[in-house]
């Protein structure tokens, strides 16, 4: 993930030029039954996870038997799915409005949270802690049972969430047990693949963003932010958080 570049240090320390590591990114484009889907930036390993969860959160796959074959080449994942006429296409997080305007979320065209787990706020502080990652890059964890069942560190966490839950669809891990810890900032396209994948907590060191409160709140997410830190908050469906909810 990553590729030592060279360059001239200015910052006070030893002058002349140094060899510093830097997170490695690249293009892949993602064919599904021989047409063009999207083309994302990411860091370029552990991508047979990475696709397997992308098509997931995307409703393009309801689960692992609907893909016939997956090949990984530089720059290029081709996908065929059990049906190859199937017509795809990427959601991302879906807008409503009159007349073409986009004006605001229909979280009624989104999956809600079917689960009743509960975590313990010292489950979840134990959980952050082991969620580690170098600078610059992203992580995120599926927490299991107070173990990490699946890890993974991208430049971008929406690219890492992706691949943990690839890891657990290939895995068989039964998401309504599970919780989602990431680093960074929540935002509504991360909510939106935890309700897809029926992931009933997320939290993460960073806070979300008010559009993602507003969307967890409707759908049954349990959001908690600034994790690891004096500020760590629940956002969303206390209940979820034992000896906190109403």
């Amino acid at each position: 993930m990553f590729k030592k570049i060279t360059c001239i240090c200015i910052g006070g320390g030893p002058a002349g030029e140094v060899a510093r590591e830097t997170a490695r990114e690249a293009p892949v484009a993602i064919f599904v039954n021989g047409r063009h889907l999207t083309t994302v930036i990411l860091s370029p390993t552990g991508l047979q996870d990475f696709v397997t969860g992308y098509l997931y959160t995307e409703e393009i796959i309801r689960d692992t038997g609907e893909l016939e074959s997956v090949r990984i080449e530089e720059n290029r994942i081709s996908v065929l799915t059990t049906n190859i006429f199937k017509r795809v296409s990427v959601k991302k997080t879906i807008l409503s409005g009159c007349g073409g305007a986009v004006s605001y979320i229909d979280t009624q065209k989104l999956p809600a949270i079917d689960s009743d787990l509960s975590v313990t706020v010292p489950d979840l502080v134990k959980a952050v802690a082991a969620l580690t990652a170098p600078e610059p890059l992203d992580a995120v964890a599926l927490v299991l049972e107070g173990r990490i069942a699946a890890r993974s560190e991208d430049i971008d966490r929406h690219n890492a969430l992706d691949r943990v839950i690839g890891r657990g669809l290939r895995d068989g891990l039964d998401f309504a047990r599970t919780i989602a810890v990431s680093t960074g900032l929540v935002t509504s396209e991360m909510v939106r693949k935890c309700l897809v994948a029926n992931i009933p907590v997320l939290v993460s060191t960073g806070p979300p963003t008010a559009l993602a409160v507003k969307i967890a709140e409707e759908t049954g997410l349990a959001i908690v932010g600034s994790a690891g830190t004096p500020e760590m908050a629940v956002y969303t469906h206390p209940g979820r958080i034992e000896g906190v909810g109403r």
